[in-house]
């Protein structure tokens, strides 16, 4: 594997992380537990999916073939996607939904901090663009830890439970392979082993101020995303975010 095979493959990784969970949270869009929230989380949404696509254009790009972001996005099927199995978990209630942001943002916020002193020009300008939301992301979705975590005994409950459920996929976060070695000795993007600290120390300390237990790091950790290894959960996902392209392929919006 060469750098821009290298390049590709993680700017999949990236991207399809964003679309993903993106798509998990677009299906809050009338569903929020308040106004506010339901709005909040639909902005959450359109941030990540704005990210995917310039990840995926630019994907696109390094690829050389001729695939834009709707042709990575809605042509690829499953064993071809490269995201993280705990963005694509089914929705579950809000107490999972605001565990999933809190997680995902905080390991986001180290990378593009990261990232945005990338010697990729495109990637680096791509963070720096980004950062800003996902700082919001991750700003929010801790508010929501805290208030839910040290609120009432049934939100405390319910999120425990959520991040206990979660905790289990959050090693794939951190998962190294060829592609990170290639890409890291080059400083296109950071050592992955950097970051797992920064983000453990600021979930703990979160989990602390929310009155909430740590998960026990030595559990098994569930893995094989970035493999295009999947749970079942992510084939349903697929089916309905592509089929309207795939039913009208000659469309144009």
């Amino acid at each position: 594997m060469d750098t821009t095979q290298a390049l590709f493959e993680y700017l999949l990784r990236l991207a399809d992380d964003r679309l993903i969970m993106g798509h998990r949270l677009s299906e809050w869009c009338g569903h929020g537990p308040i106004l506010e929230e339901d709005i909040a989380l639909s902005n959450i949404a359109l941030d990540l999916t704005g990210h995917a696509s310039s990840l995926l254009g630019y994907a696109g790009q390094v690829e050389g073939k001729d695939r834009d972001a709707d042709r990575l996005a809605y042509w690829r099927d499953v064993r071809s996607y490269r995201n993280i199995k705990m963005v694509e978990l089914p929705r579950g209630d809000f107490g999972f939904t605001i565990a999933r942001i809190y997680l995902f943002s905080t390991f986001s916020h180290f990378l593009y901090e990261q990232l945005i002193h990338s010697t990729d020009d495109m990637l680096r300008g791509l963070a720096e663009k980004a950062l800003k939301e996902i700082r919001y992301h991750l700003r929010h979705s801790r508010d929501w830890t805290l208030r839910l975590g040290d609120g009432t005994d049934e939100s405390h409950e319910r999120i425990q439970k959520s991040i206990n459920d979660l905790w289990m996929y959050s090693g794939e976060l951190f998962e190294r392979d060829e592609v990170d070695e290639i890409l890291s000795t080059t400083g296109i993007v950071p050592d992955m082993r950097d970051l797992q600290g920064h983000w453990d120390y600021e979930v703990s300390d979160t989990l602390k101020q929310a009155t909430l237990t740590h998960p026990d790091n030595n559990q098994y950790m569930d893995t094989g995303g970035r493999q295009g290894i999947h749970t079942e959960h992510l084939g349903h996902l697929l089916d309905e975010m592509q089929s309207l392209v795939r039913l009208y392929p000659e469309a144009k919006w």
